[in-house]
């Protein structure tokens, strides 16, 4: 088992419309870098964040879920001192308008276990608020109750390795298309690893890999694109035939509205 954050490799037409509604709209080649991806339409993934230590060295992925929140994964092992960087796309420009946010406060699931990586979950207080524009804005946040079922497609974005063997994350963002899987058939592939904190996707020739983590699996509902799961953990050689295992958004958001009514 391998987690898609580099630590483990290396040591809306306005905003006014709301959240899930990007300015830029994606444009999804249907490939059913990430591996076997595609580069995004700058822009067009607006709650995607690059999260990166002080010196600049991206390591997870996460999402904007409102002006002072980011979601990510628990086991990138976030810091008070990395950095939140929103509205990039490529990570070799100086040229993008992109916004450096400071880190107030980290809340990492207190039933997340690191043995399992179950409730692979963490939620990032900004210190200063997102400006929310046409290249940064939130995502859905899913109700417990919805249902999101198996073959639904839907996207992962991320600037993880686009091969397992590469020394270097690719500079722009990419994207894929991949289906949800059932239980069952996420079963076939990695038995009781597989906890009702998990959802699967891909094993359809596109993987995520290392440095994914945090980052955004997104499937639309209503017109809107919704947070369904967050990169967590799948194959140690990024293989696209195997599924990679995401937290399940609908199984978490509870705690997430706790923390963010509390804080």
């Amino acid at each position: 088992m391998a987690y898609l954050g580099l630590l483990s490799c290396f040591a809306f037409i306005s905003t006014s419309l709301g959240c899930g509604v990007p300015a830029i709209e994606p444009v999804l080649s249907g490939l059913a870098r990430i591996v076997n991806g595609e580069d995004a339409v700058p822009g067009s993934w607006p709650w995607q964040v690059s999260i990166q230590d002080k010196t600049g060295f991206h390591f997870c992925g996460g999402s904007i879920i409102s002006e002072y929140w980011v979601v990510t994964a628990a086991h990138c092992d976030v810091w008070q001192s990395d950095l939140v960087i929103a509205g990039e796309f490529d990570q070799g420009s100086d040229e993008e308008d992109i916004q450096v946010l400071t880190i107030s406060q980290i809340f990492q699931n207190p039933n997340f276990d690191y043995s399992t990586t179950s409730n692979d979950i963490t939620l990032i207080k900004l210190a200063t608020p997102a400006q929310f524009s046409d290249t940064v804005s939130p995502v859905c946040l899913p109700s417990s109750t919805d249902d999101f079922p198996a073959g639904s497609n839907c996207v992962t974005t991320g600037w993880g390795l686009t091969k397992y063997t590469s020394d270097k994350t690719p500079d722009k963002l990419q994207q894929a298309a991949l289906p949800l899987l059932s239980k069952s058939q996420c079963w076939k592939y990695w038995g009781n690893m597989v906890k009702d904190s998990m959802i699967c996707a891909g094993a359809s020739g596109v993987s995520s890999c290392m440095g994914d983590s945090g980052g955004p699996l997104v499937c639309q509902k209503a017109g809107a694109w919704t947070l369904v799961g967050i990169v967590s953990w799948g194959s140690d050689t990024c293989s696209t035939s195997s599924p990679g295992v995401y937290a399940r958004v609908t199984e978490l958001v509870s705690w997430v509205q706790e923390i963010l009514a509390a804080n």
